[in-house]
Parts: structure tokens; C-alpha cells; sequence
């Protein structure tokens, strides 16, 4: 049994699919959602909810959907999940807003993986669904579609910021998806006719004055020459000012940025780099991965050879290593709540870090000061006792903080100096890495 996440999500492309129609206000949310249930059971099939979730986990039937809204119910609206936690699995989000007038039903919808949907009678049946729901609720605008290519396509802001595409919605057509229906206000601006006239595998007036467009018979297949030429000709249909070729383009550009891309991570950075791209998501990771490719990290620089190694000049050793390992405890103490494997003090604890600063983007949220006088002297703390614990490390203390060593064979590492250098910036922390130092360190350990 799986329940999809986010995380899920990114890491394998899911027709994707938002919608947000509005019902009676007279009506209870009983009444209100039976069409939606009726409809959804009709024709999800293979894809139909097994589960209903909010505060508990209840196996799908309408009686649980009831109560489960119940439970979530408030003066604003009230929501829930709907899964299916076998393959194809799917995860969807369904809400209802009490205010304002008219009460709108919002419901999104992932299905993965999107290679389901290859086959033609499965787009036909999630179709006829979308249309019994948007002739049933009223729909300003609807789609489903590759979540992937969406992301590259822009949506749901299309070079807008938040509060003016939550202002004005789908005001115009930014975008042909697999599937749309277009609301009676968007038909109008376009021209009925012309809507109607639009070259695509099905084109449909509802009973309500909506127009469902469909552009090509399968969802999966929208990478394929002529489903893109399709998808071109149809936004160009209904926006006249577009250039055909230069829509062609960009829908060819969006092709490849999803092709994969083999990584080529240098072995001491790899399982960093490899959260880096997860953390992407499906739409960007391939350019994410083409971007590492071609800027591998520098060779680390900060050692010296055992012969060159700077001689101890603190009056008292023992004291210095201990202030050591109070830095070092004190990075645990700070970020053991994101990173909890700190308390190993490993070589994968390191990684962990790494990928926890890169993600938060440390060195551009917090002061530079604090950075210099709290976060370097923990970090190379952190680094150097894990050089001491796992590959025999010793330290050499010094009164100045850069110039504290750990010997580990013949070489000397500086981990204050690499703390420094990898908190400059969020690229810093790619090219100078803990992960890395410790790795290069380990490979010249004898």
C-alpha cells in the first residue's frame, strides 16, 4: 500500500490534472458532491480511490468520504484525499470553500506513472469523466496533463507573480494542455466559433456553455512529433498573434529538457549530487544533471603535505581539542532537528549536511557575520572530527582557527578552511563540499 507525496511525485512524471467548479449554495455538501462521486466511480477504473484521508485513513466508500468531511468541516469550507495505493497509483485533493458565493469545488487529481496512459481507452474514460464533472459544476477553465511539461510550460503563472494569477486565474489562453475545458467567459474572448473550429482530436460544446478540447488521443504520447505540431497549431489557432514555428520551438525545447541525461558525478560528490537532484523534481532534473556534468567541483586545495604541516603553538593541547569538540557538538545541538543522523558523526552525516545547507541556501538567509564567527568554526569542527573518528585522524591544534590541521596519512587537512570557502554561497557548497574533502581524504589515506 502507497500513499503517493510530493516526493513521490517528483521523481516520476503523473498526468496531472486541476479543476475547480462551483455548485448551489442551497445544497449540502451531500447532496453537492453525489454527481462527483457518481461520475468519479463510473469512470476512474483502474485509477478509482481505494482510500479516503485527513486526520485518519478510512477505505474508500461514500459513507467515509461523509465523515471525513465532516471531521475537516469548518465555516470556510472543509476538504480531503482521495489515493489509490496500488499501481497506478494515484493521489488527488478535493475542497470545497463555503465563501464566497457561489461555493466552489476544487479538486486536483495525479496519476502515476503517466505511461499509463498510453492507451487510448483509459484517456477516453478519464475524459468522459472530466466532462460529466464539468457539465455537472460550472468550470472557468480546467486541464490535465504531463505534470512535467507543465512545470516548463509555466503553470499556473505563466511569467505572472502569485497574487495576480490568484487575482485573475486562466484570464486568457497561455497554453493548450491534453485536455481543457474552456468556461463560457474564456469562450467568448476567444470567439465560439473559432473555439469550436479549433484542429485537435476532439472538440465539444457543453450544456453550460463550456467548451471541451482535447488534443491528441493519448496523454502520454505528447512528446511525439505530432502531438506537439498539434498542440502547436491549436495555440495558435486561438491566439492568431502567435508565430506557428516559434510555438513549435519552444514545444521541441520542452522535449529536450526532458530528455535523460546520464549523470557523470565524480564519485566523491556523488551521493550529494544525487540528493541535489532529486530535490529538482521531474521537470528540471535533467538540466539539473547536465549542469553538474559540466561543472564538476575543483580538486579540494585545502591540505598541506605531511612535511609542510604547521606545528602545534596552543599552550594547552588538550584544551584546544576539547574546544573542538564543543564546536562541533554545538553544530549538532543547532541542526540536529533537520539533519538527525549529525548525532553519528559520520561520512554520511556530512552528506546530509551538505544537502541541508544547499537546500536551505544557508549562506544567503543568514547574516554573513553570524556565518564567519558561528557556522564556519562549527561546520570545520563538525568535519574534522569525523576525519578524526573514521579515518584516524590527529589533530594538530593552532591558536588561529584556519590554520587547525587533522593529519590523516601523508597530508594535513585544513577543515576550517574548507568550512569557510563552502559558505560563501549556494555554488560554493556544490564545488566545496564536506562530502568531498572527506572522500579525497579517505582515498589518500595510506
Amino acid at each position: 500500500m502507497k500513499f503517493l507525496t510530493g516526493k513521490d511525485l517528483d521523481a516520476e512524471d503523473s498526468l496531472a490534472f486541476y479543476w475547480d467548479g462551483t455548485f448551489d449554495t442551497q445544497l449540502d455538501v451531500e447532496r453537492a458532491l453525489t454527481p462527483f462521486l457518481e461520475a468519479l466511480e463510473e469512470h476512474a477504473g483502474e485509477w478509482m480511490p481505494d482510500f479516503v484521508a485527513a486526520k485518519r485513513r478510512r477505505k474508500y466508500g461514500r459513507t467515509a468520504v461523509w465523515r471525513t468531511l465532516e471531521e475537516r468541516q469548518r465555516p470556510s469550507g472543509t476538504s480531503c484525499g482521495l489515493y489509490h495505493t496500488k499501481y497506478p497509483f494515484m493521489s488527488s485533493s478535493v475542497s470545497l470553500a463555503f465563501l464566497p458565493s457561489p461555493r466552489q469545488l476544487s479538486v486536483s487529481i495525479h496519476v502515476q506513472p503517466l505511461t499509463f496512459f498510453g492507451e487510448e481507452e483509459r484517456c477516453r474514460r478519464f475524459v468522459e469523466l472530466v466532462r460529466a464533472w464539468s457539465c455537472h459544476y460550472p468550470v472557468p477553465y480546467a486541464h490535465a496533463h504531463s505534470e512535467a511539461d507543465g512545470q516548463l510550460g509555466g503553470t499556473p503563472y505563466y511569467g505572472r507573480d502569485q497574487q495576480t494569477t490568484l487575482r485573475d486565474g486562466f484570464d486568457q489562453i497561455y497554453d493548450v494542455c491534453w485536455l481543457n475545458v474552456f468556461g463560457p467567459a474564456l469562450v467568448e474572448k476567444v470567439g465560439r466559433e473559432r473555439m469550436l473550429s479549433t484542429p485537435a482530436h476532439r472538440v465539444e460544446e457543453l450544456s453550460n456553455g463550456s467548451v471541451l478540447l482535447v488534443l491528441w488521443p493519448t496523454a502520454a504520447d505528447f512528446t511525439r512529433e505530432e502531438a506537439r505540431k498539434a498542440q502547436a497549431r491549436a495555440l495558435v489557432h486561438l491566439r492568431p498573434e502567435l508565430d506557428y514555428d516559434t510555438v513549435l520551438g519552444s514545444l521541441y525545447e520542452r522535449n529536450a529538457a526532458l530528455v535523460p541525461v546520464e549523470p557523470r558525478f565524480p564519485p566523491e560528490v556523488a551521493p550529494f549530487f544525487s540528493r541535489v537532484v532529486e530535490e529538482a523534481g521531474v521537470a528540471m532534473r535533467q538540466r539539473q544533471v547536465a549542469e553538474l556534468n559540466a561543472h564538476p567541483p575543483p580538486e579540494p586545495e585545502e591540505w598541506l603535505p605531511e612535511h609542510a604541516a604547521l606545528p602545534s603553538d596552543v599552550p594547552d593541547v588538550k584544551a584546544a581539542l576539547e574546544h573542538y569538540s564543543l564546536l562541533a557538538e554545538y553544530m549538532v545541538a543547532m541542526r540536529h532537528v533537520e539533519v538527525p543522523s549529525l548525532f553519528k558523526l559520520s561520512p554520511e552525516s556530512l552528506t546530509d549536511l551538505d544537502f541541508h545547507l544547499w537546500w536551505e541556501d544557508f549562506p544567503r538567509i543568514f547574516e554573513r557575520q553570524l556565518i564567519d564567527q558561528r557556522a564556519v568554526p562549527s561546520v570545520g569542527a563538525y568535519l574534522g572530527q569525523v576525519l578524526v573518528k573514521h579515518l584516524g585522524g590527529q589533530w594538530i591544534p593552532r591558536k588561529k582557527l584556519e590554520e587547525a590541521q587533522v593529519r590523516v596519512g601523508s597530508r594535513v587537512w585544513l577543515p576550517f578552511v574548507r568550512a569557510f570557502k563552502c559558505l560563501r554561497s549556494r555554488q560554493a557548497l556544490l564545488d566545496f563540499s564536506l562530502t568531498q574533502l572527506y572522500r579525497v581524504a579517505e582515498r589518500h589515506q595510506r
